[in-house]
């Protein structure tokens, strides 16, 4: 299969892989994990021979067809969704499109002349499609597109109408249509809603090709893969499990490095104390003289490397009144299309409603109701009295200054506060040390969304409404957010795809309306997310276990 053997690899003075070595075998499937600028994207593009090691070797086998989901999309338009996805999904995709140019060209009067070559190719292009299975390939598309979260009138509209997200929706798709003997997939959930994400993971645990991936969804990454490779300092380690069994097992690695270092430490000082009494001691010039030779040839334990992950501690925000708000007879409409027709709701102080809904029910149509940016056809929106509101969504980074750096940002929002706190609220959502000095312009969308959420948090308002706040975050601040979430005396409406947050902090549960925000009677359900899904079978509306 796929071998990295004693690779080496650097940028500049900075080190990626060191003498490092990995295998990934058929039909296996494995998560790739490692920090920020660890050598995750590195691998990939050497599988696929966009980048070559500077030292030791990269064996793919020829014949072994690889897909590789990344997370720039080129540019797509002129085409149907159907056909863009199609496009790229492999030798029957390139069939596909060749046998619908030959039909164009069968209908041309201006091609009589050269119809002879044209049907010899049509007959030779046709009988390798009708091997490939090419002929089931339109409804495999249609199948895989719905799982995505593809309505029919999209699929069968102009690619190029749709936003970025979609995008990558298609361009997943195309790589899994290609059915190839090993998928690389960086963030395959990135711009997924949980319905798509769930439709993934059944999709990927029944594939029988090999799987490589990134994920910053620990539980999809739990469901799917059965092997962790961790890139650390250069080195790939690999552990036979999925991503709880990983981190429980570097944790013991890590205990047992920890004792095995304090022992050797010991060890080394008590040789180092026998050398330094009996150096000057004629009698005992050869022991002394062995014990530094011996000590020369021990190979000394390193002291395991920590991944620092500073606690957010929230300050207690001001109490609001019972009725925190008020959601009466709502009806809102987009066109022909209605989203709400007669909704009421009461949010009071202390609940946490996790808002579930597949595409077009109409969550972030409610969450910019509440927060004043959007306005009802009929009914009202009321809020209650002493509150304050942190309203988190994509729209939330255009308040950053692209000009600033992240430090100079936080001053200028708190200039009140001292460098040290302010120190620890960049910490906390992963700018450590000089990360402090990046300009808000360099900064990657997850980059900015921890930015934006720490602006918002170090003063926390008693109400948090939060459009997909995960979006973009790591693992650690991910995990890190939720538990200090969980200490939040504050009320939160929120949705969220990610499983891990729903779990951690939804005591209270909306599920709005089916497909296209098809009419029916949002369920209010008084209890937890983890009572819900125990309750009525499913982990989101459409799905069911």
């Amino acid at each position: 299969m796929i071998s990295f053997s004693n690779i080496n690899k650097q940028y500049g003075k900075q080190l990626v892989f060191v003498d490092a070595s990995f295998q990934l075998n058929p039909g296996e499937k494995v998560g790739l994990v490692g920090p920020n600028g660890s050598g995750k994207t590195t691998l990939f593009r050497m599988v696929v021979g966009e980048e070559a090691p500077d030292e030791g070797d990269v064996t793919v086998p020829k014949k072994l067809t690889v897909g590789y989901f990344r997370q720039d999309v080129e540019e797509m338009k002129g085409r149907t969704v159907l056909d863009e996805a199609i496009a790229g999904s492999g030798r029957a995709g390139d069939l596909h499109h060749e046998l619908e140019e030959l039909h164009r060209e069968m209908e041309d009067p201006g091609r009589t002349g050269g119809m002879d070559r044209i049907l010899e190719r049509f007959g030779a292009v046709q009988e390798e499609y009708e091997h490939l299975g090419g002929y089931t390939l339109e409804a495999q598309a249609r199948e895989v597109l719905h799982g995505l979260g593809f309505q029919d009138d999209q699929i069968d509209a102009d690619v190029g109408a749709l936003s970025g997200g979609w995008k990558m929706r298609v361009a997943l798709a195309r790589v899994l249509l290609g059915r190839p003997d090993a998928l690389l997939m960086d963030e395959p959930t990135n711009h997924l809603d949980i319905e798509s994400i769930i439709w993934l993971e059944e999709f990927l645990k029944s594939y029988p090709g090999a799987l490589l991936m990134t994920s910053h969804d620990r539980e999809f990454m739990n469901r799917v893969v059965s092997r962790i490779a961790e890139i650390d300092a250069g080195e790939i380690i690999t552990y036979s499990g999925n991503y709880d069994f990983y981190e429980r097992e570097r944790a013991i690695r890590e205990s047992n490095q920890q004792a095995a270092f304090a022992r050797q430490q010991s060890m080394l000082a008590k040789e180092q104390r026998f050398i330094e009494r009996f150096k000057t001691h004629a009698a005992k010039a050869a022991q002394v003289q062995s014990r530094i030779k011996a000590l020369d040839k021990i190979e000394k334990i390193e002291l395991p490397k920590k991944r620092h992950v500073v606690k957010f501690e929230f300050r207690s925000p001001p109490r609001s009144g019972d009725q925190v708000a008020v959601i009466e007879d709502v009806h809102k409409r987009y066109g022909p299309r209605v989203i709400y027709e007669g909704f009421s709701l009461t949010i009071r102080r202390g609940e946490r409603w996790a808002v579930m809904g597949r595409n077009g029910a109409g969550k972030t149509t409610l969450l910019k109701m509440i927060a004043g940016v959007s306005e009802p056809d009929a009914g009202s929106v009321r809020l209650g009295a002493s509150l304050n509101m942190g309203y988190f969504a994509q729209q939330s980074l255009e308040v950053l200054d692209p000009d600033l750096t992240v430090m100079e940002q936080l001053q200028r929002d708190f200039p009140q506060d001292g460098l040290g706190s302010l120190r620890s609220l960049a910490g906390a959502f992963q700018f450590p040390g000089e990360d402090v000095d990046k300009r808000v312009r360099a900064l990657s969308g997850g980059e900015k969304s921890r930015l934006a959420m720490a602006r918002m948090l170090y003063n926390p308002p008693n109400f948090l409404v939060l459009d997909e706040p995960t979006n973009h975050l790591d693992l650690a601040t991910k995990e890190m957010l939720v538990d200090s979430l969980k200490e939040f005396e504050g009320t939160m409406i929120f949705v969220s795809h990610d499983r891990t947050f729903l779990r951690g902090l939804g005591t209270r549960v909306l599920e709005l309306g089916g497909e296209s925000g098809t009419e029916r009677t949002p369920r209010l359900y008084p209890g937890s997310y983890v009572e819900y899904v125990q309750a009525l079978g499913h982990e989101a509306p459409g799905i069911h276990a």
